[in-house]
Order: structure tokens, then C-alpha cells, then sequence
């Protein structure tokens, strides 16, 4: 089961990434999904404690959309206990904890515990328990910390990929620095106030040549809203262009348009 063609070349994302540990999980299509959640937030590690239906199980495979290296390199246990020996912290997501005392966190805390943990030298797991039950009592006593997602109180219901989904992005987006907002703009690049002033007197320009701005009481509002349209936001110098030519355009259409309207004035005479 292990050398897949046409998986993807992944593998452990950083030092001492958080142990995955699915526990008694039932189907082979959920383990898989587990893997591909895994590998969207850079998690790697996958150990398996008394899956059902045994394994390897193929579906699994299939599921996993190309997270193969994961599924080949996760290992199997036969207790929670078992699972978790060589790790120094234990995290166990929990959705209802009852008659259990320890500390709890939400998705995003745990992750930056995670990674705290992680940074000095501390391995560390997650538990996750079945798909119909989730963890019991004796499972959650292997844990240090209880994780619980602030989800809709009405209906906070997961399947077993999605709550991995979730621990794997919060993990990753602790430590990632993408801008929370950017433009994309591809080949062209955001154009300075000066090109955007320069595109201004031509546009306001031709609007006096028109007539549109003829209104002397109204054109200074007017000639304000206009600005505070195109200085609203990161115009690009591929858009002032494309505007440039518009405003062209219309101008020459403007005149051309003026010197029919005179022959025909003239013939008519």
C-alpha cells in the first residue's frame, strides 16, 4: 500500500507539526478525507487507533485526493494510550465535555499552543474521536487540554474530516503571514495619485469640451465626486490606460459626430 504514482510530494511541514490521531474511526472514505484536510494545513503526521474495519483499507486511498504519502506513513495503535506515549502534550477535541475538569480552549488558541509547544522542542497530538460518538471519558483522560470549535450552539455537528479541517487551518494560519487584504493585480501594477490626478484633468477636461460640467453652481460637487470615485481604491495603471483610451474616444466620437452635424447643416441650406 505504500509508493503510490500520482500522489503529491508532501511531507512534514516545519518542526515538531502536531500528530493527528484518529481514534476508532469507522470508515476508510472519512480516514482519507482526514489526510487531504491534513495536507491543506501542512500536517503530516497520521496514527490510527483501532480503525474498525482494520488497514490498510483501500478507499482510503481514494479519498485522500493525492495525500497518499500520509496514509503510507501513518502508523497503527491499538489503545489511546498507546498512541500518545512519546508525546509530551495531548490536545482532544471535544464538542459536549461532561464531569471532565481540564483546561479548555477554542480551535485558534489550541493552534497557538500548538505551536508554542512546538518551538520548544514539546511533541505533540491531537485526538479526534469516532464519526457517531466523538471521544468518551477515558479517551479525554489522555488528554491535557480539551479543544472545543465556537460553532452555531444550534447545530455544532462535524464529520471527523471537517473537525481535522479545522484544527489544520487554524494551525497553519498561526503561523502564516499573508496580508489579510491585497489586490491582485497580475501583469500591471497599482498606478500612483500622479496618474490618477493626470487622468483626472483629462477626463474633467473633456466634460468641459461637452458640456457636461456646464452647470457653474454644480461642477465643483460634481468634479468632487468624480475624484473621490477613481481615488477610492487601488486603481492600476492597466485600468487608467484602458480609461485614457475611453475618454479619447469619446472625444473624438464627440467631434467627428460635431463636424457631420455641420455638413449636414450646410447641405441643408
Amino acid at each position: 500500500m505504500t509508493g503510490r504514482d500520482g500522489g503529491a510530494d508532501i511531507g512534514p511541514v516545519g518542526e515538531n507539526s502536531p500528530v493527528v490521531i484518529l481514534v476508532r474511526p469507522q470508515l476508510a472514505d472519512n480516514i482519507g478525507a482526514c489526510a487531504r484536510a491534513m495536507a491543506n494545513g501542512g500536517l503530516f503526521h497520521m496514527r490510527l487507533v483501532a480503525p474498525r474495519d482494520g488497514w490498510p483499507q483501500e478507499h482510503a486511498w481514494r479519498t485522500a485526493s493525492g495525500a497518499d504519502r500520509i496514509l503510507d506513513h501513518l502508523t497503527l495503535h491499538d489503545t489511546v494510550a498507546g498512541a500518545v506515549a512519546d508525546l509530551h502534550r495531548v490536545f482532544a477535541t471535544c464538542p459536549r465535555p461532561r464531569h471532565v475538569i481540564k483546561p479548555l480552549m477554542t480551535a485558534r488558541t489550541a493552534a497557538g499552543a500548538l505551536r508554542d509547544a512546538g518551538q520548544r522542542g514539546l511533541r505533540c497530538g491531537i485526538l479526534f474521536g469516532p464519526e457517531r460518538a466523538g471521544l468518551d471519558n477515558d479517551d479525554m483522560a489522555q488528554a491535557d487540554t480539551l479543544v472545543r470549535y465556537p460553532l452555531n450552539p444550534a447545530f455544532d455537528s462535524l464529520n471527523l474530516a471537517q473537525a481535522v479541517m479545522v484544527m489544520a487551518y487554524e494551525w497553519w494560519t498561526a503561523a502564516d503571514t499573508t496580508p489579510g487584504h491585497s489586490l491582485m493585480t497580475n501583469e500591471t501594477t497599482v498606478a500612483p495619485k500622479s496618474h490618477v490626478e493626470h487622468l483626472m484633468t483629462h477626463l474633467i477636461d473633456e466634460l468641459d469640451a461637452s458640456g457636461f460640467l456646464r452647470n457653474a453652481p454644480k461642477r465643483p460637487g460634481m468634479v468632487r465626486n468624480l475624484f473621490h470615485l477613481f481615488q477610492r481604491g487601488e486603481v492600476t495603471e492597466q485600468e487608467l490606460r484602458t480609461l485614457h483610451g475611453v475618454i479619447s474616444m469619446l472625444a473624438l466620437g464627440r467631434r467627428q459626430r460635431g463636424r457631420l452635424e455641420h455638413s449636414d447643416t450646410t447641405a441643408d441650406l
